[in-house]
């Protein structure tokens, strides 16, 4: 298996880093049952892609070994976020798979992070609707599923263009980032709208960027949020 190297990972504020810790131990209590997972958001800006590659980097090193698939084949900046090099051959990545110019085993990498390995986008595509619906991503995930303990997927913003719901009609469940107090409500209850369309369990919203006025140490440690529904419908945190 070829190796990439993420070269620009910044060490996170404790605080941050707290946070995001209690996302990952409220993940493992869904369970499991949910092996492909989107994470996504409704619009560009609230953090899905920083949310998904530290929660990959916190089940990796807790013992998980997961997968993380950049599906935002149009405008993904993960290689160039953290300047990814390869340790040889070509660069490719799911573009090239949907495309049937790659084998499954020749876009998946591990990584420099323990049990954490990549299927990345070596290329963006302006208009990958019909990568998408050629039948290749539910193939890819199954077999994804069947190798790794968890498959995150990032895809682009559910309201923004089709491809995060196409991708989500074969998740398993989804989180979906939020930019607390600045996400209107209306665009997060038509996210919604549409995972509940495409057949995918809402697992839970993850509040990013929170501020609580008037408790420091309560903003301190809270700037994520993390929600679920239990079998009652209630909303636990």
């Amino acid at each position: 298996m070829k190796t990439l190297t993420l070269n620009n990972l910044n060490t996170l504020p404790y605080a941050t880093e707290e946070a995001l810790n209690r996302l990952r131990i409220n993940f493992n209590f869904c369970g499991d049952r949910f092996k492909k997972i989107l994470i996504t958001s409704s619009v560009p800006g609230e953090g899905k892609s920083f949310i998904s590659t530290n929660l990959w980097r916190m089940l990796g090193e807790s013992g998980r070994n997961v997968v993380l698939v950049d599906a935002d084949i149009r405008k993904s900046m993960m290689r160039t976020r953290y300047r990814m090099s390869s340790n040889g051959g070509d660069f490719v990545g799911l573009s090239h798979y949907l495309a049937g110019s790659a084998s499954l085993d020749d876009v998946v990498y591990a990584t420099n992070l323990p049990g954490a390995y990549l299927l990345p986008t070596a290329h963006t595509v302006f208009n990958p609707s019909i990568l998408l619906q050629n039948g290749r991503v539910e193939e890819m995930l199954d077999a994804l599923a069947q190798r790794f303990d968890h498959v995150l997927v990032d895809t682009p913003p559910l309201t923004n263009v089709a491809d995060g719901e196409l991708i989500a009609s074969f998740c398993d469940g989804a989180l979906l980032v939020v930019h607390g107090g600045g996400t209107p409500r209306s665009l997060v209850s038509n996210s919604l709208k549409l995972l509940d369309r495409a057949g995918c369990e809402l697992m839970g919203v993850v509040l990013n960027r929170v501020k609580e006025d008037g408790n420091p140490y309560y903003q301190k440690y809270t700037k994520y949020g993390y929600y679920y529904e239990d079998n009652d419908g209630s909303r636990k945190k």
